[in-house]
C-alpha cells in the first residue's frame, strides 16, 4: 500500500558532523537545492495564484484553505528563504521565496479585512458569531459555507506571531495605515482569549464533540506569545514612524498568563491533556515562562499521547478512525468509549519535538525523534520525502490494539500519500531538517528571541525602544508611589503626620488623569473610519496599565487605579476593603510587571478617605509605605517629578482622524477646594430634617403610588433619610425614566447624589439599593468568574430554588448583568449586587487558599 522512503535522496542525518565548513560550500548549496526543489514541488505547486493561499486537500478541485494551514506553509517557505541568504549566488530564490511567503500573508490579511465588521463585534461580544472565519475560498477569499466551527483563537494569534517574526527578518508585510489599524484590531480580538470559549486548536470544541466550546490552554497560551509579540512593535518595521506601533493591554496580557498557569497541564476542564500544548509550549509560541509548569507539562504530553507512529491528539480522538460515523458532526452520548486505545497517532508532533530539541540544545531529543519520524515518511515517486497526516488502526486489527497498546500496525492516511500533500506536517517537516543540518539557526527562524528565557528576551528584538515591551525585572525590584491629595487642606493635614504629598496643581506640568480619560485616550489607536473600526473598546485599564507614566500628545500624564474612582462600585467606599486591595495591587503589579524601567504607582488621597471612623486605616497604610516597605514588597514614596526618570514611560502616538480633534479635550483631576479642614470634619447628621430618620413607614411610600409625578418631588425630601429618597426617586425613574427633569436635576442624577452620600455615611443597606437599581456592576467580576471556571468549579446565581443559572463557561460583563438582575431583582433588590460581593470575595481567596475549595464541584452564591 506504501513504501518506506528511500534514503538514496534524502540520507540519514548524522548529528555528530552537523557543522558545515565554508569549505563544504558545495554541498551546503546541493542540500539547499534539494530543499528548494521540495518546497517547489510540494508546497508552492499548490499556492493560490491570486491571492496565495494553500488549500487544505492538494487533489482533486480542493477550494477550500484554512488559515492555520496557511501561516505554517508560509512559515517553512520563509524558513528557506533565510537559508538561502547565506549563499552568495542564490539565482533570485531568497526573494522569490520571501515574496511567495509574503503573499500568502497579505492574502490571509486581505480575506480577514472583508471581515472587518465581524472584528468590530468580537470587540465587545465574543462569540461565535462574531468570530472571523478559520477556512477561506483558496482563489477567491470568499467565506464558504459553515461547516466548520470557526472561533479558533489560536489561529489569529498564530497570524499575529508570525507577521512580527517576518516583519523583524526584514520583509514588509503591511503597506498602509488602514492596515496598521486592522492589525491593532486584531490584537483587541485576542486580547481577551483568556475569557473566551473556543473550538480549539482541532476546531471542535470540548473533547466530547458536541459542538460546544471551551476555554484551552493552547488558545490562551498562542494568544499570549501573539500579545508578547505585538507589544509595541513597528509594523512598518526600521522604516516605520510610530504611526505603525501595535499597543497591548498589560492587563490583559497579565490575564492571560495568569489563567494559562492555572489551567496548565490541562489543556481544558475535558481534556486532561492534549497534543496541541506542544505548540504552545515550545516552537513556535513558546508561552510558558515557568520552566518547571512547562517541563511538567510536555513530560504529560509525552507520557499519555506519545506512540510508535506519532502522537495522538488526545484521549480519546475519534477523528480519522475507522469507526466514527463521517455522516454526523457530532458523537452521541458515550460514544467515545469506541475510540479508546485506537485514536489516530499524527507524525507531525515527532517534528514538532525535533525543533524543541533543536532550541533547547537536546542533541538526544532530536535524534530519538528524528528516528522514530525517518522509517513514517513516505516516499513520491520523484524521490521527495513525504508526511501523512496520521496513521490509524485497521478494522480486522481494532480489538488487539485495544487489548494490548501500540502493538498493532498502522497504515498511513490517504492525505499525506501521492499527491495529496498533508501541507501543516510537511512543512514541520521541511523546518525541522533545516535546523537539524544547520542550514538554518535557531536564532533566524525566530528572529524576536521568543525561544530565550524571558530575563533574556530584552529590548535587542525591538526595532523602536521608545514603546512598551515585555520583558523579564529583577526579583528586588522596587514599586514606586506618588502620593496625590486632592487638596492644599488634605495635604496640610498629612503633613502632620509626617507624610508629604503634593496636589494636582503641584505636580504640573504632570497631569493626573482618572481612568476614564485614559479610555478616551486609547479609542483612537486602531480607529479606521475606512473599515469602519472604532478602535480601542471602552474597557477599563487594570493596575499594571495605569502604573505607567504616560506620553500622549504632548502632554505627561499619570492615572491612578480604577480603585480611587468611587463612581464605580461602592465596594472601595469601605475603607477597610480599599486599603487590603490596594495591598493586593502593590504586590500583583510587583509579580506582574514584565517591562524595563519600574512601575510608579499613584495613590489618590480624598477626603472622604479620613471622614469616618475608618480613617485610622488608611493613615496606617500611608505611614507603612513611607517607611519603604509592603508586606516584603520594597516601596519608594517621593516626589513625582523625582519618580519619572527611573519609571516606566509609554508614548501614546496616533494619529487624530478628521473631526476628532474635538473630542480630545481631556479632563484631569484638578485641585479640589475646601473651607474645612477634613480631619477634623465630623459626620454630617444624617437627621436635619422635619421628621426622625427611619420614622417613614411603607404606608407612607404607598401613598405616593396615586399622586402625579410633579407631587412626588415634592414628597423627596419629606424625610431626610437617606432610604426614604432612594425609595421615592425608584418610584420617578420606573414611572418616568432617568432622564425625567426635576427641581435639582434629573432622576439619575439625583439617584447618583444619594449613593454617594450613602457611601459617605457608611449606610451599606441605602448604597446596596442605590447600586442595584442603577444595574452597577463591578468591573472585574468577568475576571473573577473565569477565575473560579479554570479551576474547575461550577458557579450558580440567583434564587435558590426559584430562579437560578449555571455558569459552566466564560461570558461577558453584558451576559453575566442580564443573568444577575434577571434572576434576583424580583426578588430582592439588594440581592444582585451583595451575589457580585460574593463572587468578587471568592476569587480572591481560591488562588491564595486553593485547599479550602477542595471537593467542591459547584459554588452556589444567591
Amino acid at each position: 500500500m506504501f513504501r518506506a522512503r528511500s534514503l538514496s535522496c534524502d540520507p540519514p542525518i548524522d548529528l555528530t558532523k552537523m557543522e558545515i565548513p565554508d569549505d563544504e560550500y558545495y554541498q551546503q548549496t546541493e542540500r539547499l537545492d534539494y530543499f528548494y526543489r521540495l518546497v517547489k514541488e510540494q508546497l508552492l505547486k499548490y499556492q493560490s495564484p491570486t491571492i496565495g493561499l494553500f488549500p487544505i486537500e492538494t487533489i482533486g478541485r480542493s477550494n477550500c484553505s484554512n488559515v492555520r494551514d496557511c501561516v505554517y506553509t508560509a512559515v517553512s517557505v520563509w524558513a528557506l528563504a533565510l537559508a538561502y541568504r547565506k549563499i552568495d549566488d542564490d539565482y533570485g530564490r531568497t526573494y522569490e521565496l520571501e515574496q511567495s511567503a509574503v503573499k500568502c500573508m497579505r492574502g490571509i490579511l486581505y480575506c480577514y479585512m472583508r471581515q472587518a465588521d465581524k472584528v468590530e463585534q468580537f470587540k465587545t461580544n465574543q462569540s461565535e458569531d462574531s468570530a472571523l472565519h478559520s477556512s477561506y475560498h483558496v482563489m477567491s477569499g470568499n467565506t464558504l459555507p459553515e461547516s466548520e466551527h470557526h472561533l479558533q483563537i489560536d489561529a489569529v494569534s498564530l497570524y499575529l506571531l508570525y507577521m512580527v517574526q517576518m516583519i523583524s527578518s526584514g520583509v514588509q508585510i503591511i503597506y498602509t495605515l488602514d492596515e496598521v489599524a486592522f492589525v491593532q484590531n486584531l490584537v483587541y480580538y485576542v486580547e481577551r482569549a483568556y475569557r473566551t470559549p473556543d473550538f480549539g486548536m482541532w476546531g471542535r470544541g470540548n473533547k466530547y464533540n458536541t459542538g460546544k466550546c471551551e476555554v484551552n490552554a493552547s488558545s490562551i497560551g498562542m494568544a499570549k506569545a501573539a500579545l508578547e509579540a505585538t507589544n509595541g512593535f513597528n509594523l512598518f518595521g526600521r522604516e516605520g514612524a510610530s504611526w505603525s506601533v501595535l499597543y497591548v493591554d498589560p492587563d490583559a496580557h497579565g490575564r492571560n498568563r495568569t489563567i494559562l498557569e492555572s489551567l496548565l497541564p490541562r489543556e481544558s476542564s475535558s481534556k486532561n491533556t492534549d497534543a496541541s500544548l506542544i505548540p504552545t509550549c515550545s516552537f513556535p509560541a513558546f508561552a510558558v515562562d515557568n520552566q518547571e509548569l512547562k517541563t511538567v507539562t510536555l513530560e504529560k504530553v509525552t507520557r499519555k499521547l506519545k506512540g510508535n507512529y506519532g502522537f495522538r491528539r488526545f484521549l480519546r480522538d475519534g477523528y480519522g478512525t475507522v469507526v466514527e460515523d463521517q455522516n454526523r458532526p457530532y458523537y452521541k452520548p458515550a460514544e467515545l468509549k469506541s475510540f479508546d486505545s485506537i485514536e489516530c497517532e499524527w507524525p507531525m508532533f515527532f517534528a514538532y519535538m525535533i525543533i524543541d530539541g533543536v532550541f533547547k540544545g537536546d542533541d538526544t531529543q532530536v535524534a530519538e525523534y528524528y528516528n522514530l519520524l525517518r522509517p513514517l515518511m513516505l516516499q513520491r515517486p520523484s524521490g521527495l520525502s513525504q508526511m501523512p497526516k496520521y496513521y490509524y488502526v485497521t478494522r480486522d486489527h481494532i480489538e488487539s490494539e485495544r487489548k494490548r497498546a501500540h502493538s498493532q500496525i498502522r497504515l498511513p492516511s490517504a492525505q499525506g500519500q501521492g499527491s495529496n500533500i498533508f501541507l501543516w506536517g510537511q512543512s514541520l517537516y521541511i523546518i525541522a531538517c533545516l535546523l537539524m543540518e544547520k542550514l538554518l539557526d535557531k536564532s533566524e527562524l525566530d528572529p524576536i528571541g521568543r525561544y530565550l528565557d524571558i530575563s533574556q528576551r530584552g529590548r535587542s528584538s525591538q526595532i523602536n525602544t521608545k514603546y512598551s515591551a515585555f520583558e523579564g525585572t529583577p526579583k528586588d525590584m522596587t514599586v514606586q508611589m506618588a502620593f496625590i491629595a486632592e487638596s492644599t487642606r488634605l495635604q496640610a493635614t498629612l503633613a502632620t503626620y509626617g507624610i508629604q504629598s503634593q496636589t494636582p496643581t503641584q505636580v504640573e506640568p504632570i497631569q493626573i488623569w482618572p481612568h476614564n480619560e485614559l479610555i478616551k485616550a486609547y479609542k483612537y489607536i486602531g480607529h479606521s473610519k475606512k473599515l469602519n473600526l472604532t478602535g480601542r473598546p471602552s474597557r477599563p485599564f487594570g493596575s499594571i496599565g495605569t502604573s505607567k507614566i504616560y506620553r500622549i500628545l504632548g502632554r505627561t500624564v499619570l492615572c491612578y487605579p480604577l480603585q480611587f474612582d468611587l463612581t464605580d462600585f461602592y465596594m472601595y467606599q469601605d475603607m477597610s476593603l480599599l486599603v487590603d486591595d490596594i495591598k493586593g495591587l502593590v504586590a500583583f503589579v510587583r509579580k506582574s510587571w514584565k517591562m524595563s524601567g519600574r512601575p510608579t504607582f499613584c495613590i489618590l488621597i480624598k477626603e472622604e478617605h479620613f471622614s469616618g471612623s475608618q480613617a485610622s486605616e488608611m493613615l496606617d497604610m500611608l505611614v507603612m509605605f513611607k517607611m519603604g516597605d509592603c508586606n516584603g514588597i520594597r516601596v519608594r514614596v517621593d516626589r513625582l517629578q523625582t519618580l519619572i526618570s527611573q519609571s516606566f514611560v509609554e508614548h501614546l502616538d496616533f494619529q487624530v482622524p478628521d473631526g476628532c480633534a474635538a473630542q480630545l479635550l481631556f479632563s484631569p483631576m484638578t485641585e479640589l477646594n475646601v473651607d474645612i479642614l477634613p480631619m477634623n470634619r465630623s459626620r454630617r447628621p444624617s437627621t436635619p430634617g422635619p421628621r426622625e430618620e427611619g420614622e417613614w413607614t411603607e404606608q407612607d411610600l404607598q401613598e405616593l403610588h396615586h399622586k402625579p409625578s410633579w407631587e412626588i418631588i415634592d414628597h423627596i425630601r419629606q424625610f431626610e433619610a437617606l432610604n426614604w429618597q432612594s425609595h421615592v426617586l425608584t418610584l420617578l425613574l420606573e414611572r418616568e425614566g432617568p432622564n425625567f427633569l426635576t427641581d435639582n436635576g434629573t432622576v439619575e442624577e439625583r439617584m447618583n447624589r444619594v449613593y454617594a452620600k450613602a457611601g459617605i455615611r457608611k449606610d451599606w443597606a441605602t448604597v446596596r439599593y442605590c447600586a442595584s437599581i442603577m444595574r452597577k456592576v463591578i468591573d472585574s467580576l468577568a475576571p473573577s468568574i473565569t477565575t473560579l471556571l479554570v479551576r474547575g468549579k461550577v458557579i450558580t446565581v440567583g434564587v435558590f430554588r426559584q430562579d437560578e443559572r449555571i455558569i459552566t463557561r466564560p461570558t461577558t460583563p453584558a451576559e453575566i448583568t442580564q443573568i444577575i438582575y434577571g434572576m434576583c431583582q424580583t426578588h430582592d433588590i439588594r440581592e444582585a449586587v451583595i451575589q457580585q460581593e460574593m463572587i468578587i470575595a471568592l476569587a480572591k481567596l481560591i488562588p491564595v487558599k486553593p485547599q479550602l475549595f477542595d471537593g467542591m464541584l459547584k459554588i452556589r452564591v444567591g
